[in-house]
């Protein structure tokens, strides 16, 4: 039975997701430009970024105002409750710019530091994922009403489908190239859709055997990993750890130690 405080804030999340994925959707302006750039001139925020964080967070703080809120456009604020939200208002913001499908709002809830709710919405796939955890993970979508989520067999490594994405700073870009080089023959394929939370979305899905990256924020992570980990794979960071900024690994149960390895040995984590 779902605790009563998840549920609230996984009916929260999803009203959430689905108001900010229209906005998005039907709001975005046909001379969609950029609003600013953060780490690197490629690395944009646009106008729709910042209105949908806002929109997220105004919902928020009507139903919650104690919580805090960890936002990638800089709504951020400390809570009185134990409950922090951790928002991802688009995720694949240049995706987005461009007019291509794969984008999402990633919306995750903490309660005293550990993820207890995650809900990514891809309003262009028509889908929307989520989590509570202990609970499972399940997909709604018109095609194919709700259902469970549950990744992949493993296949071996070398029939693995594994995506990645690279990091906006040049000289990171290249040795994350580098790295996927290596990694290719050994691999089925490697996919770049360039959101990490519909990466982990497909992930649990089943759509894909493993994911890798460097440079992930909490915003990037939080809800993408609780849904695959629900839906039954193993997430992590370098070998013994978390996921974080140095690496993230999530994929299949078979795929996931030999491909976190292999990463460790390609020095996948360094600059």
């Amino acid at each position: 039975m779902t605790d009563p405080l998840h549920a609230e804030l996984l009916q929260l999340a999803r009203e959430a997701a689905r108001r900010a994925g229209e906005l998005l959707r039907d709001g975005r302006p046909a001379d969609l430009e950029v609003a600013a750039t953060k780490s690197s001139p490629i690395d944009v925020v646009t106008e729709m970024d910042i209105a949908a964080e806002k929109l997220i967070t105004g919902l928020i703080a009507e139903h919650r105002p104690d919580d805090g809120v960890l936002g990638e456009e800089g709504g951020t604020t400390e809570g009185t409750s134990g409950v922090r939200w951790v928002i991802d208002p688009l995720d694949g913001t240049v995706n987005y710019l461009y007019g291509l499908p794969t984008w999402a709002v990633s919306i995750a809830a903490e309660q005293d530091g550990e993820t207890v709710v995650g809900v990514v919405a891809a309003p262009m796939r028509g889908e929307t994922y989520h989590a509570v955890r202990g609970g499972g993970a399940r997909a709604t979508g018109a095609w194919a009403g709700e259902r469970t989520l549950t990744c992949r067999p493993s296949p071996p490594l070398e029939q693995a489908l594994v995506s990645t994405g690279f990091n906006y700073v040049t000289e990171v870009r290249t040795h994350q190239a580098a790295v996927a080089q290596r990694l290719i023959p050994l691999l089925r394929d490697i996919r770049r859709g360039g959101s990490a939370a519909v990466d982990l979305c497909d992930l649990a899905c089943g759509r894909l055997d493993g994911y890798y990256e460097r440079g992930l924020h909490p915003w990037d992570l939080a809800a993408g990993d609780l849904i695959a980990r629900e839906a039954g794979a193993l997430t992590g960071g370098r070998p013994g750890g978390r996921p974080s900024w140095d690496l993230a690994v999530a994929a299949t149960p078979g795929v996931f130690e030999p491909l976190q390895r292999l990463l460790e040995d390609f020095g996948a984590w360094h600059d």
